[in-house]
């Protein structure tokens, strides 16, 4: 798939040759103080979170040779490393949506002018997502206060304890992809009515040039 060369930051049916790239082009937004703050914030989470699969993989290591070398099970173990494994998914969904790289199938809405992608984005946040992420968060927060509550364990033997732990990371997810939809939608709001102010942000192409 070939989009014709039209290509400017104000335009974004700019020539992309590589399917792939065409289907997870960003929309180039303008960035506000506040949203970059909380892109920082979700960033720097995002990255910490990444160290969890590093973790997973030593869980499994090790469950695989005490297993396997020295016939020894581990019930506990095995509950950690997908435990470890939904935490680091969890906590790392916001980023996604920080840096715009969760997948978009739309060939349509890279086809439209960057303000008509700023109204579709709008529209997507206030109708669809945020009211989902408000749902979401309403039902997630109690979900993990009850099993504090009730001291929930694992129904397995020589299993876990404290089951809200994980619960509550599901509500943290929740919250933090929220704080994403919000700096989002003050970029989105920046870019269509100039509120709140929009900041220059130096691009990595011009930081390179002055280094030159």
């Amino acid at each position: 798939m070939t989009v014709s060369d039209q290509g400017s930051p104000q335009n974004p049916r700019a020539s992309i040759d590589d399917p792939d790239e065409f289907l997870h082009h960003h929309t180039e937004l303008p960035t506000t103080r506040l949203s970059q703050w909380i892109d920082g914030l979700l960033t720097a989470i995002g990255k910490g979170a990444s160290w969890a699969w590093v973790i997973v993989t030593g869980f499994i290591i090790y469950a695989v040779v005490g297993r396997y070398a020295f016939g020894h099970g581990s019930v506990l173990l095995e509950e950690l490393e997908w435990h470890f494994a939904g935490a680091g998914w969890l906590l790392g969904m916001a980023y996604t949506l920080v840096v715009d790289d969760h997948v978009r199938v739309d060939v349509l809405h890279e086809r439209f002018s960057l303000r008509t992608q700023g109204w579709v984005e709008l529209f997507g946040l206030l109708v669809l997502l945020l009211p989902f992420l408000g749902l979401a968060i309403y039902e997630m927060v109690p979900y993990a206060i009850n099993a504090y509550n009730v001291g929930e364990t694992s129904q397995a033997p020589a299993g876990l304890s404290n089951r809200w732990v994980l619960k509550a990371v599901l509500a943290l997810a929740f919250m933090l992809i929220a704080m994403a939809a919000v700096s989002r939608l003050l970029k989105v709001t920046a870019l269509l009515f100039g509120l709140p102010r929009p900041i220059r942000v130096q691009s990595d192409n011009a930081k390179k040039e002055d280094v030159s």
